[in-house]
């Protein structure tokens, strides 16, 4: 006889590939409509499967964990971050949390780079007056943005997205800072010619762009708070594809409109999907839809890693991409 197959939930819609093999390999419920699931959902959901395939959208919380049924036994997320879920509770019940690192770090420094580019010379801007009728052809002082090389750049979190975009900002021409909770090994400093930071302040202070790539956690809310903003330089620019959470978005919008910052690149938002209205009508400001992981690939890159911490946990054994409180 056959061995069971788990019941698996998905709770938003995944690249169709994604899902016909999931439907082969587990008892697999999909959501057609792709809409986020509500709470009465959830607990719906999580009394009733052996995996949780959960995605950004979907609060997971000790709350919720409470009302899981026996059958839970793994929170399988499509995502690298996990703050929406309460790991710490998960384990607590013996409930096995993983996410899908890795996958997503090329396309997320790429877009960060672009961010970068945008924000410096005003492309939105300038694509937005072409398509009003303002161009009226070329003029010497008109539309001026600022040269990325040669700019100081700052990356908060070297981990692996925050390495992949110092790499291309080397070849950018773009000399590398960062703040880290350690140095990173001889190996990648010498190749990025990386000048490390163990104040965050001081880092701050000195350079043109700041780029954050550490996860949301309890120790990184607002870390770029109202405070540390202020040791910007005026020219600096803020680029931010990590948690929205990690910056106070009220503070940094203060400053932009008092022209106490220079610009700001943001893919994620504070109170997402909710955007300050004042950061809405800023023409220094590049805002994009939490896209830095949007790519066939990468989604597909996503799923696939969901697919093998199930089926490595269906068959008895530690998921690959497990993550436990210590963790965060």
């Amino acid at each position: 006889m056959a061995a069971r197959k788990p019941k698996v939930i998905v709770t938003r819609k995944l690249p169709d590939s994604v899902e016909t093999r999931m439907r082969e390999l587990f008892d697999t419920e999909l959501n057609v409509s792709d809409e986020p699931m509500g709470r009465k959902a959830l607990i719906e959901a999580v009394g009733q499967c052996d995996v949780l395939a959960s995605t950004i959208t979907d609060k997971i919380d000790a709350g919720l964990i409470e009302k899981a049924g026996e059958r839970l036994k793994l929170i399988a997320n499509f995502g690298a971050g996990v703050d929406h879920i309460d790991v710490a509770a998960a384990n607590a019940r013996g409930i096995v949390v993983t996410n899908t690192p890795g996958v997503l770090t090329e396309d997320t420094a790429d877009l960060t780079l672009a961010l970068m580019m945008a924000t410096l010379r005003r492309m939105v801007e300038g694509a937005a007056a072409v398509q009003a009728g303002e161009f009226t052809g070329w003029a010497p002082t008109w539309m001026l943005g600022r040269r990325i090389t040669g700019k100081r750049l700052g990356i908060i979190g070297m981990g692996r997205i925050g390495a992949a975009v110092a790499r291309r900002a080397k070849a950018f021409g773009l000399q590398i800072h960062y703040h880290n909770r350690k140095p990173v090994s001889s190996r990648v400093s010498d190749e990025l010619e990386a000048t490390y930071w163990d104040s965050l302040d001081q880092m701050l202070a000195r350079v043109d762009i700041v780029s954050i790539h550490t996860p949301a956690t309890p120790a990184t809310f607002h870390l770029l708070s109202a405070r540390r903003l202020k040791l910007l330089q005026p020219h600096a620019i803020v680029i931010n594809t990590a948690r929205g959470s990690i910056i106070d978005e009220q503070a940094l919008t203060e400053l932009l409109a008092d022209g106490k910052i220079s610009g700001a690149g943001l893919d994620v938002f504070e109170h997402e999907p909710r955007i300050n209205p004042k950061l809405l009508k800023m023409p220094n400001v590049v805002l994009l839809p939490h896209m830095a992981s949007a790519t066939v690939e990468a989604r597909v890159d996503m799923g696939e890693k969901v697919i093998i911490n199930i089926k490595t946990w269906m068959d008895g054994h530690r998921p690959p991409d497990r993550v436990l409180p210590q963790m965060l």
